[in-house]
């Protein structure tokens, strides 16, 4: 999935654009914008922040924006998430267009995939694709011409695939670790894979990865030696201040005060043991 932000400079003559990849834009402020299929069929849009439009793949689009800049956040869904979601059937997955789309979940989700762009995007490569892949099941089942009905499964992952993705995470905790190598570690699409994964532990994929790394964290912790920056690059964190937000977020101290506070536990055990 790319996200990325896009500025239409305002002008006079109308040009055209061509989206080679289905795309959910969602204006970051407000802006109008002439649009239509024909320079002589083009409509007046005005979209305020956070409203957003649906547009399909090898769409030839004739557009003008106004004196406004039209600031855009585009986030383009892959060919293989719409895949995953039908089974692996590419030509099945159609999505209409939908010059203003009003969808909760869908905004959440462009809202979360906007707020890790801006951030730098320090949580990897496997938010992203799981936030893609929520997409991807949203738009198919309430956008798509015609498609495969998206399949329900009971159950969960066996045992054994458990186990195995489990040793998986653990030997590539320090990697940017994305939402098809987990699947392919086990064997599975991703879109099954997913779905499978949070029903056998109550975690999307990405929640059991934070988890994984920030157990990790601990155990380093425990040691008096070694920086706080090399635990977090040993846990696979991108940036100490990233390492230092989750970690605060999930265990509500710092990893420097989770340490002390090991320590000063530590000292007072033995100081008891010494006088007892």
């Amino acid at each position: 999935m790319r996200v990325e932000v896009n500025v239409l400079e305002s002008g006079t003559e109308p040009g055209v654009s061509v989206q080679h990849q289905p795309a959910l834009m969602m204006a970051l402020r407000t802006g109008s914008i002439e649009v239509g299929s024909r320079r002589s069929a083009m409509m007046r849009f005005t979209f305020g922040a956070g409203e957003m439009c649906l547009v399909p793949r090898h769409v030839e689009t004739w557009l003008r924006t106004d004196a406004l800049h039209y600031l855009y956040l585009s986030v383009d869904i892959s060919d293989a998430a719409l895949a995953a979601v039908c089974d692996g059937t590419k030509s099945d997955v159609e999505l209409r267009r939908v010059g203003k789309l009003v969808d909760a979940r869908v905004g959440a989700l462009a809202a979360a995939a906007n707020a890790e762009r801006v951030a730098g995007f320090p949580s990897g490569r496997l938010f992203l694709d799981s936030v893609e892949q929520a997409l991807a099941v949203a738009l198919v089942s309430g956008y798509a011409v015609r498609h495969r009905s998206v399949q329900t499964h009971r159950g969960g992952l066996g045992s054994a695939r458990l186990r195995r993705i489990k040793e998986f995470v653990d030997a590539k905790i320090e990697d940017e670790l994305t939402l098809c190598e987990m699947a392919q570690a086990v064997e599975l699409s991703t879109a099954y894979f997913s779905r499978m994964f949070r029903k056998s532990t109550g975690e999307t994929p990405h929640q059991f990865l934070l988890r994984q790394r920030l157990e990790r964290a601990k155990r380093m912790l425990r040691s008096a030696d070694g920086r706080v920056m090399d635990v977090a690059v040993a846990c696979g964190f991108k940036s100490q201040q990233h390492f230092a937000q989750a970690f605060r977020h999930v265990c509500g101290v710092s990893p420097t005060e989770y340490r002390q506070e090991l320590l000063d536990h530590e000292m007072t055990h033995a100081w008891e043991r010494v006088n007892s």
